[in-house]
């Protein structure tokens, strides 16, 4: 377990989509070996998902997580097994929250989501990784029936710790007081989502850092960030590539992932953290919940 810093401040940085492509598993691979990266998320029902998780094999010091993905992105249940979860190109639905009123209002709906959340469990434990910790694919854990099917099947699977997407606008206005920042309207659900997780005595992170700048983390921002970062533990999370490959230039127009690359690659980032005395750290070295 990693020592406590003298400040109280602990950083887990992770890389979300981490199987999405062979470029992002570069990517992860150069930030762990290189950078600053602590943890990957894995899709595990992704076309470089092996790919992602032969790599992972190789760096045993990188903690690997679940990235659940209920919308936008593809399922391991074949389409005839969660029909009401998925499109006619057998793709999960992409609009959040028309999925999101069909898991909380039809039964047949939230017992195939709890199959595909079962499934997508299933196979990262096949996988023989160690579980560092859980998130879904564009915070859909936030949501309540999700939250309740997450934990009620993740314990089955030696789940321990869970992401909560709780961005603190405080340290970000702090960081760049020439923007403007608000509290996402949904933050009392964030809030229900920590404390659901602390009844359950799972590890949780105090603040997460990534939501306002996602796709877009550059050496800059995460230079002018770190030294705001609240006490406690905070998750940065990015999208790194190594290059731009067509899948993101499709889904995500706007992200400037090789810049995020470049941000956990950053010497001067790294110096930063270490004068400022702050600890480097995965889900696995904060205490149990």
């Amino acid at each position: 377990m990693a020592p406590v810093s003298e400040n109280g401040k602990r950083l887990i940085i992770c890389a979300d989509d981490f199987g999405l492509d062979p470029a992002v598993n570069e990517a992860v691979e150069e930030a762990h070996r290189h950078g600053i990266l602590t943890t990957a998320s894995l899709m595990v029902g992704t076309g470089a998902a092996a790919h992602a998780v032969a790599r992972a094999r190789r760096l045993p010091e990188l903690r690997v997580g679940l990235h659940l993905v209920l919308v936008d992105g593809p399922a391991v249940l074949p389409s005839g097994e969660i029909g009401s979860l998925v499109r006619a190109d057998g793709k999960l639905d992409a609009n959040m929250a028309r999925a999101g009123l069909r898991f909380f209002f039809l039964s047949g709906a939230r017992r195939q989501l709890a199959a595909e959340i079962r499934a997508q469990f299933e196979a990262f434990r096949a996988t023989g990784l160690t579980l560092d910790h859980v998130n879904a694919h564009k915070h859909m854990h936030v949501h309540p029936t999700v939250a309740r099917l997450i934990v009620e099947i993740g314990r089955g699977y030696d789940m321990k710790a869970v992401r909560v997407p709780s961005e603190p606008v405080e340290a970000l206005c702090a960081a760049f007081p020439e923007e403007h920042y608000a509290a996402p309207f949904y933050r009392p659900w964030i809030e229900r989502l920590r404390h659901r997780l602390r009844r359950e005595r799972l590890v949780v992170n105090d603040h997460l850092f990534g939501l306002a700048w996602s796709g877009n983390f550059d050496e800059r921002r995460l230079l002018r960030l770190i030294p705001h970062l609240p006490d406690g533990v905070s998750e940065i999370y990015f999208h790194p590539t190594t290059r731009r490959a067509p899948p993101f230039a499709a889904a995500v127009p706007g992200y400037r992932q090789e810049q995020e690359l470049a941000a956990l690659l950053s010497p001067s980032v790294r110096s930063l953290i270490s004068e400022l005395g702050i600890t480097l750290v995965s889900y696995c070295d904060i205490p149990g919940g």
